[in-house]
């Protein structure tokens, strides 16, 4: 007969207790669901749904705004070289914001799935969540855009804040307006939204730029800018970082 082993007493504070393993940050993407966010974290959630309804957004305005017009037109010359394209970087603003998600060839597809401008030729798609972690909190910066050869940057970068500025539930508060940050002599076209997410309402400055090239529009949420009244936004310098994100993804083509 087999003695079984001695059972250990339990300790002081009663027998040991199982510990949860810690939990990654769940950011729904679209088409997923939320979940129910941790108290703390109810600003940081918000600021993920908000960056995930972002993604893809500006791209449907930037090729599907002339699509009925273009079908009765040709796509013409006097195309720019394509000598640029946009990368997805691991990380954006000197490494402040990491990759989530790189969704250029779902969502980006699908935004751009039969679409046609005649002043735009071979597009493709660059779609991609980022999110910075410090001690006051969670925050985001979506890029929405493409590359490839555009005739008329300024009517594209333009065109590209009017799909997010249609999503559902966002509101335009701060009408678009272009600006030229000092010393870089590129025109970026920036606005502010709210957007109303689960009973919480968000601040949501983001700017555009277009070139030859390249556009994408760049949204950035902190936890700072998140509750912050959209008027009071700095869109100087939020241009500044859009002009940032465009040096650190825009690559030339080898």
């Amino acid at each position: 007969m087999t003695t079984p082993p001695p059972q250990q007493p339990p300790g002081p504070y009663g027998p040991p207790q199982p510990y949860p393993q810690p939990q990654p940050y769940p950011y729904p993407y679209p088409g997923q669901q939320p979940y129910p966010p941790p108290r703390k974290n109810r600003t940081g959630m918000v600021i993920g749904i908000i960056a995930a309804s972002l993604a893809g957004l500006g791209l449907i305005a930037f090729g599907v705004g002339r699509l009925g017009e273009a079908r009765s037109q040709a796509g013409g010359s006097g195309f720019p070289e394509a000598e640029y394209r946009l990368t997805v970087p691991k990380a954006l603003l000197d490494g402040e914001y990491e990759l989530v998600q790189d969704l250029s060839q779902t969502e980006g597809k699908k935004a751009l799935d039969g679409a046609y401008d005649p002043k735009i030729r071979n597009p493709e798609p660059v779609v991609a969540q980022y999110t910075s972690e410090s001690r006051k909190g969670v925050g985001a910066l979506v890029i929405s855009g493409m590359y490839g050869q555009f005739k008329d940057p300024a009517t594209a970068r333009r065109k590209m804040l009017s799909g997010a500025a249609d999503a559902k539930g966002a509101t335009l508060a701060v009408p678009a307006r272009e600006i030229t940050p000092a010393g870089s002599g590129i025109t970026v076209s920036c606005q502010v939204l709210t957007s109303a997410q689960d009973g919480t309402r968000t601040t949501v400055p983001m700017c555009a730029w277009a070139d030859e090239n390249t556009g994408a529009s760049v949204g950035v949420i902190t936890p700072e800018s998140a509750q912050q009244d959209p008027k009071s936004v700095d869109l100087a310098k939020v241009a500044e970082s859009t002009l940032k994100v465009r040096e650190e993804a825009r690559q030339p083509i080898r």
